[in-house]
């Protein structure tokens, strides 16, 4: 990569730290920014008309996660983004990665390639989880791809990432440590 192309991406990305209960994107927010966790947690979530918060995505350490709906559509957010521990991530402004992109044929492909395709596949596998796996598949395929968010996340977000309510989340992992 062009070290100029490289220093000018870095000029365009800032470091921030924010304390556990902090919103970094509110429901009805245009902003465009791309977040990477150096260290931390993010969920999103969305609160329903009996005014239920309903997480819908857990981001941990080394995850990019963005405004998709103003990303990709234009629109403006349908979810919070909101630190679930002290939090530290680089941001960059998605207008200006997508200028610098367009001057360097490498960082438009790992745009294209990265991040575009990163909330893609992160949105076709929750569908496809849904369709496939029954709630104790699913649980145990997120036990498999984050072992270490077990113990980090509340259960009532696990259970909302699952589809399945706190109560079927217990008996779950009741059923599975009795087959053990």
């Amino acid at each position: 990569m062009n070290i100029k192309i490289l220093l000018a991406l870095l000029r365009n990305v800032t470091m921030k730290s924010f304390d556990k209960g902090e919103i970094l994107i509110q429901v009805g927010s245009t902003k465009r920014d791309v977040y990477y966790i150096r260290k931390g947690l993010v969920r999103s979530y969305m609160v329903d008309e009996d005014v239920n918060e309903i997480t819908f995505q857990i981001y941990a350490e080394h995850q990019v996660f963005t405004n998709a709906h103003s990303v990709l559509f234009n629109e403006s957010s349908k979810f919070y983004y909101q630190t679930l521990e002290h939090t530290k991530v680089y941001i960059v402004d998605y207008n200006a990665l997508l200028k610098l992109t367009s001057q360097n044929a490498e960082l438009l492909e790992l745009n294209r390639s990265y991040f575009g395709k990163k909330v893609i596949e992160q949105v076709f596998q929750r569908v496809e989880s849904f369709v496939f796996l029954s709630p104790e598949e699913r649980y145990k395929k997120f036990v498999q791809d984050n072992p270490k968010l077990i113990h980090r996340v509340p259960d009532k977000y696990i259970a909302n990432v699952l589809g399945i309510t706190p109560v079927s989340l217990s008996r779950i992992r009741n059923r599975i440590s009795k087959k053990k």
